[in-house]
């Protein structure tokens, strides 16, 4: 029989402070646990339900929400990257806090109750967040173009610390061709030596091995199913880490998977149909052509299985242009307008004019050239911040040409339309039994899930 809720938080108010970390999982189903025998032995007695991501199910804007409580149109995150009309300049990946527009958990706790500690590991936006504690990867960039290995942390010297005894987080094996396990230990390393350290109240980690392989190679791959084991093993050095640096506290674990990983036999190209349609335009440089923001009637930023097209001085009469142009369009699902926003909690300054939502088989790649002659210098390198639009294709590596290929269908998985049947959505798990109703939660839910158990 199911506690009752209400009397399980009158227990847990009694005897604050209470404990809770957070696993963030990208890509985790519930199918997935029959080969994580730790992560299963842990959840084993507690709650799980389908976590339903909101759109878009990308990467940002879902931790925003789950950290918030709030969907996009509240926060502002309403892709992995953003565009200012203004100074028609593009930011994807941005490491800062700032951009988020609400209230995370850490900024309520400390407002609830001062004592409340928490920790960030390794989320996006993290850095300069309300945390206490922080640790987020912030390469140098040197004057000559080079790149130094280095973490943002809080405190300043943890990093020092974390360096001495794990060495430099391995920037290479987060992402790109040589993604793999090799980041998501150092993520869980660090995060051990800081809950032994430090010992927060809420302690949120961000893994994100799952999302290699699924993406690359298909979620039901050979390769993704060796992700599920080698993560497994991670989280077991977590779990018993975790429990030697918080003892006899038994702290409240929560599990949530961000979004699903769907198979992909499909590309669409928005910015090609965009230029062939005479809307966008380009600048020809020495090193390739370069997409021209200011001059384009209209351009795409396209991200995983969405894209945000902006109109120049947002058009009525360009905006639909647009749509009809994308209407019935291969691999695209629906066209939404301003008007059509509100369905998805999407309306927001931030937005583009038009956008565009695959079908579930596609994504959507940025490329805008139409012979690979004339691609820009980036395109063929791992370049997360100079390219306008995300790019699953940088985990592929040409040997002969020894750059990333532009062949947009290697990609077997994508992630981000909206998770409209079990399939699309992941779970949210817990190790004990009380903490949320079994049911279809969506991802702003989390926030409340965690603040309920320090009483807020």
């Amino acid at each position: 029989m199911r506690p009752n809720r209400n009397s399980r938080l009158e227990t847990r108010v009694s005897k604050m402070p209470e404990y809770v970390i957070l696993l963030s999982v990208p890509g985790l189903r519930g199918q997935d646990l029959a080969m994580m025998p730790r992560l299963q032995s842990l959840v084993s007695k507690g709650d799980c339900g389908e976590l339903v991501p909101s759109f878009p199910a990308v990467t940002c804007p879902v931790q925003a929400n789950m950290t918030t409580g709030a969907p996009p149109c509240g926060h502002g995150v309403v892709a992995n990257g953003s565009y200012s009309r203004e100074q028609h300049r593009v930011e994807m990946w941005t490491e800062a806090n700032d951009c988020i527009g609400s209230p995370q958990l850490w900024n309520i706790m400390r407002q609830h109750n001062p004592e409340l500690t928490s920790a960030v590991w390794f989320p996006l936006h993290s850095k300069e967040c309300g945390a206490d504690y922080v640790c987020t990867p912030a390469p140098i960039h040197n004057p000559d173009g080079s790149e130094s290995l280095w973490c943002y942390t809080r405190p300043e010297h943890l990093y020092g610390e974390l360096l001495e005894e794990l060495g430099h987080f391995p920037l290479q094996h987060f992402w790109g061709p040589a993604a793999n396990i090799k980041s998501t230990a150092w993520i869980v390393d660090s995060a051990v030596h800081a809950a032994k350290q430090f010992r927060p109240n809420l302690f949120y980690v961000y893994l994100p091995h799952l999302d290699y392989a699924g993406q690359k190679f298909g979620p039901d791959s050979e390769e993704a199913n060796r992700a599920f084991g080698e993560l497994d093993r991670e989280i077991g050095k977590l779990i018993d880490g975790f429990s030697e640096a918080y003892a006899e506290c038994f702290p409240l674990w929560l599990v949530a998977s961000e979004y699903v990983i769907s198979p992909v036999d499909h590309v669409s190209y928005p910015n090609r149909v965009l230029r062939e349609a005479g809307l966008l335009a380009v600048r020809e440089e020495a090193d390739g052509e370069q997409l021209d923001f200011a001059a384009s009637r209209a351009w795409a930023l396209a991200d995983h299985q969405f894209s945000h097209v902006f109109v120049r001085d947002s058009d009525a009469t360009t905006i639909q242009e647009v749509a009809k142009l994308f209407a019935g369009q291969q691999g695209i699902a629906e066209v939404l307008t301003r008007d059509d926003y509100a369905r998805y909690d999407l309306l927001h300054a931030n937005c583009g004019d038009v956008v565009l939502i695959s079908t579930p088989n596609s994504w959507q790649a940025y490329y805008w050239w139409l012979d690979d002659n004339c691609a820009p210098s980036y395109a063929r390198t791992v370049d997360i911040h100079r390219k306008p639009g995300y790019d699953p294709v940088e985990m592929f590596w040409d040997a002969e040409a020894k750059g990333i290929p532009l062949d947009a269908t290697l990609v077997q998985g994508s992630h981000g339309a909206p998770a409209l049947t079990s399939e699309q959505r992941g779970v949210l798990l817990s190790s004990e039994r009380g903490v949320f109703v079994e049911r279809p939660t969506a991802d702003t839910d989390v926030a409340d899930i965690v603040l309920r158990q320090f009483g807020i």
